[in-house]
């Protein structure tokens, strides 16, 4: 695929278990979400937020990280994360050392916030004292012998509480944090950007990746962690892709069924990030192999689903992929009304059952016949090989 030539690559960091659940019941026993990490760890994902070690007065249904930690068994090949938002945090996360990987060697990160109000909501703090600590996280940093720096801007593109935020505004928190970086004789290479309150566009995230690289052209990775409310996160994730080239790396937070919403945010669990599976399923579709198994997220999908006990937001695991090869429908299949009729590419024809069924005689098709010829005579190529896209790293 020529238009792929020059595209990033692409990695997915998995936050069902800490975005989506932090926004569901407490209640939900420690053995279902192993059950859910155990699945999600054999689907091909490589990058696994596993929970957050916070206080259970404010977040209670991290109450039993504890538990979670020092029960699950890491998967080969898949790196395991968790969220501190403080010292004591860091500390608990530190006696599982041997599970979770915390950060890259070598790189220090700093963060502002473009909303006052979310951050003390948040994180009890203002963003005047934010930048107030940037010399000493700088300073701490080289202490530590880092090499290279990430920076962050977080409520980039706007607030519930004090409205959008501009280009400039970006651009300025940006600046503020990579100058103090070089003047440490540290150089930024990363950036991420953050919108807890959905107000990413597709159009304010192309021009700002776009400006970003024209600014900084040495910084090449790229993260997104973008909230879905008002159902724009996958289309900005999609343009951001198409302003990066073969160089660089774009890593999107993503959540399985579109778990995930900030109870500080005002919108609850509609604050959900964007589907794993379909952004998987939008990455194949653009000739980005991903090695990861749409299979099996759909049926961790259907597994958080019934954990959470009502319906997710994802649209490939309630339709399933496009059907190929085998996998095409039936053509004397009956009407499809449902939302769990339609989950026979999954569950078989037994969804279906009494369906109404017009059809007087068998459908026949010569376009059917053909296709399946094909089929029977391709040569399976086996996932991975024979493919002119690019891989997405995970």
């Amino acid at each position: 695929m020529a238009r792929n030539e020059s595209l990033p690559q692409v990695s997915l960091v998995e936050e069902a278990l800490r975005e989506g659940m932090q926004i569901e019941s407490a209640d939900i026993p420690v053995e279902r979400k192993l059950e859910l990490l155990d699945l999600l760890s054999t689907s091909g994902l490589q990058n696994i937020v596993v929970g957050s070690f916070v206080s259970p007065k404010w977040v209670p249904q991290m109450a039993q990280i504890d538990d979670l930690a020092e029960r699950f068994e890491p998967a080969e090949g898949v790196t395991y994360t968790a969220l501190a938002l403080n010292a004591r945090g860091r500390e608990r996360i530190a006696q599982y050392a041997h599970k979770f990987t915390a950060g890259e060697p070598g790189v220090g990160v700093s963060r502002l916030h473009l909303c006052d109000v979310f951050v003390q909501r948040n994180n009890a703090r203002t963003t005047a004292q934010e930048r107030e600590s940037l010399p000493a996280v700088v300073a701490e940093a080289k202490a530590a012998g880092v090499t290279e720096a990430e920076v962050c801007v977080n409520a980039a593109w706007g607030s519930n509480w004090t409205g959008p935020a501009t280009q400039e505004q970006r651009m300025e928190a940006l600046t503020t944090q990579i100058e103090a970086w070089e003047q440490a004789g540290i150089p930024v290479t990363r950036v991420q950007l953050g919108d807890p309150m959905s107000w990413n566009t597709p159009k304010d995230v192309r021009e700002q990746i776009a400006l970003i690289k024209r600014t900084w052209p040495q910084i090449r990775r790229f993260q997104l962690h973008l909230h879905d409310a008002r159902g724009m996160a996958m289309l900005s994730a999609y343009e951001a892709m198409y302003q990066l080239d073969a160089q660089d790396h774009l890593v999107v937070d993503t959540g399985l069924g579109g778990m995930g919403g900030c109870p500080y945010c005002g919108n609850g669990r509609l604050t959900g990030m964007i589907p794993t599976e379909d952004f998987v399923h939008l990455l194949e579709s653009e000739g980005i192999e991903t090695g990861i198994s749409l299979d099996v997220l759909i049926e961790a999908a259907a597994l958080a689903t019934d954990m959470v006990g009502h319906d997710l937001w994802g649209r490939v695991s309630k339709a399933g992929p496009r059907p190929e090869g085998d996998a095409v429908y039936p053509m004397d299949m009956p009407f499809i009304e449902t939302f769990s009729q339609a989950q026979h590419f999954r569950l078989g024809p037994e969804v279906y059952a009494g369906a109404p069924s017009p059809w007087k005689a068998p459908i026949t098709s010569a376009q059917r016949e053909n296709y399946e010829r094909t089929v029977a005579g391709r040569t399976a190529v086996p996932r991975g090989e024979g493919h002119e896209g690019h891989h997405a790293g995970n």
